[in-house]
């Protein structure tokens, strides 16, 4: 379970190049510093750039490994009785390979890109599909958003989260949102936790590289609302990582 090569991807000119633009950025109207190094979104580079995109993509699937086998682990109950799951921005596929391993009477979709899942070849209850996240998302009754939203603004995590909603109604049956993201924490006496520390950090990358940010309770609950959804629960996960479960409707969870 190596972090290889995320560190190679972090450590790499094209993503410590924005960090050097910041002073420039901050005078221009650029929505992030990296469209100011580079002159196009992060999207638009790992689309163009085949290489990059293949060094960015092995780096999320090294990022996945870690966290998948402690969600099945804790979380196995989110899971159980699912028919179809959609793994948006599931990039290579690491996380839904494993949940189609663990659970074999589920349906699972990669749902990315393009350029992404193009040459990914799925198996018998996995399957690679294509797309734009704001257009739509395949019908499904769970989908799976893993350190998606923290990439994208207030406004584009709310239009999100209302597509999500649209692909749950057309099954015609209770579903539900799994979000994987850190929750920014704070301490009983109004002071930010010691491990925020590090949340901190990708608050900064965010800034960074796309036009996200990390987010506390509060503003999670308040997108999660705005996006059309009744409720939801945080169940920590891992130190930094939490898993945040919304239902379609209903504000009271029995997960």
């Amino acid at each position: 379970m190596s972090v290889t090569p995320f560190v190679q991807a972090m450590l790499d000119p094209v993503l410590t190049n924005p960090w050097h633009q910041l002073s420039t950025w901050f005078k221009s109207d650029d929505p992030t510093t990296f469209k100011t190094a580079h002159g196009m979104s992060i999207w638009d580079y790992t689309a163009n750039k085949p290489n990059f995109n293949n060094l960015f993509n092995d780096a999320m699937a090294s990022d996945a490994r870690l966290v998948t086998s402690v969600v099945i682990e804790k979380c196995k109950g989110v899971f159980d009785g699912l028919e179809l799951l959609v793994d948006v921005g599931g990039g290579t596929g690491t996380m839904a390979m494993t949940l189609a391993k663990s659970f074999p009477k589920m349906e699972c979709i990669v749902f990315d890109l393009p350029h992404v899942v193009d040459g990914f070849h799925g198996s018998e209850n996995l399957k690679y599909v294509g797309g734009d996240m704001f257009k739509e998302i395949p019908p499904a009754d769970a989908i799976l958003l893993k350190w998606i939203l923290h990439d994208w603004n207030d406004e584009e995590c709310v239009k999100i989260l209302k597509k999500c909603k649209e692909s749950l109604k057309q099954k015609d049956k209770e579903g539900k949102v799994i979000i994987i993201e850190m929750v920014l924490e704070i301490d009983q006496k109004g002071d930010i936790a010691k491990s925020t520390e590090t949340q901190l950090f990708f608050d900064m990358l965010m800034m960074v590289l796309v036009t996200g940010k990390e987010r506390n309770e509060k503003e999670w609950g308040n997108l999660i609302y705005s996006g059309g959804f009744g409720g939801y629960k945080i169940t920590p996960i891992l130190e930094m990582v939490f898993l945040a479960l919304h239902d379609s409707d209903e504000p009271n969870m029995k997960w």
